[in-house]
């Protein structure tokens, strides 16, 4: 994983453009995370057993929402560690495109959509995101579109 970034070197607001690209992974999703995942969040037959996975998706496949948790880690990594982040008010789109097999490197993309500075609180900005993992055949797995709040410099 990446090292932390100093405070003193994370991105404002204002050091941040639209259409900017962070990347980050890959990360390889093994058997065992999935059904460990499955077990404690998210317990479908098709996220615990090949056998049982087999007639709907030819074999084990991860939670999106395994899936979901792989892209945030990712995002804390390639960008959120980077910037003096505040917080989220939410995501407005979450897809889960293409199944997450055992074995499985995804690497992540995240584009800076729109920023705008907050009209009540002058010590913050809004951020649109869009986040995207990718397999190693270029396939786009899972894609997300949020708002992270960003700390804007003050005087």
């Amino acid at each position: 994983m990446t090292t932390a970034v100093k405070n003193e070197e994370k991105l404002y607001f204002e050091d941040i453009r639209e259409g900017r690209l962070f990347e980050g992974g890959p990360a390889t999703v093994s058997r065992e995370e999935i059904i460990d995942f499955a077990r404690k969040y998210d317990p479908q037959d098709f996220h615990l057993s090949d056998e049982k996975a087999r007639p709907l998706w030819g074999g084990l496949i991860a939670s999106g929402w395994h899936t979901a948790a792989i892209c945030s880690r990712l995002m804390v990594d390639a960008f959120i560690s980077k910037v003096r982040g505040m917080g989220s008010p939410g995501m407005d789109e979450v897809l889960f495109l293409r199944p997450v097999r055992p074995g499985d490197t995804l690497s992540g993309k995240f584009t800076v959509l729109e920023l705008r500075p907050s009209a009540s609180k002058a010590d913050r900005g809004f951020l649109k995101l869009k986040g995207e993992l990718t397999n190693l055949k270029g396939e786009i797995v899972f894609s997300v579109r949020g708002t992270i709040i960003v700390a804007r410099r003050i005087g």
